[in-house]
């Protein structure tokens, strides 16, 4: 499973960095660190909930989703609308 989902994470990587060469726009800084520390959050909660859903703890996996896996989504979300409102400013 784990190689399956570095695979697609390699292949979206690459994706967004050609269309980011193709539309010449860049990312600063911050952007990329809160995008890596969402995008490691949301792994981190898709390994746990199937390790909790494992070892029959279906509580345990629900609250780890709303506890670590929301605040990744929500800084995923944050990036792209940082990313979103410059391309429209300019």
């Amino acid at each position: 499973m784990w190689f399956t989902i570095g695979l697609i994470i390699g292949l979206l990587f690459l994706r967004l960095l050609n269309l980011l060469k193709k539309k010449s726009f860049k990312l600063t800084w911050y952007e990329w660190v809160i995008g890596f520390i969402g995008l490691f959050l949301v792994l981190f909660t898709v390994q746990n909930f199937f390790g909790s859903l494992a070892e029959i703890e279906s509580t345990a996996a629900s609250m780890f989703l709303l506890v670590v896996g929301l605040p990744g989504l929500i800084l995923l979300a944050i990036v792209w609308q940082l990313a979103a409102r410059r391309v429209k400013k300019a």
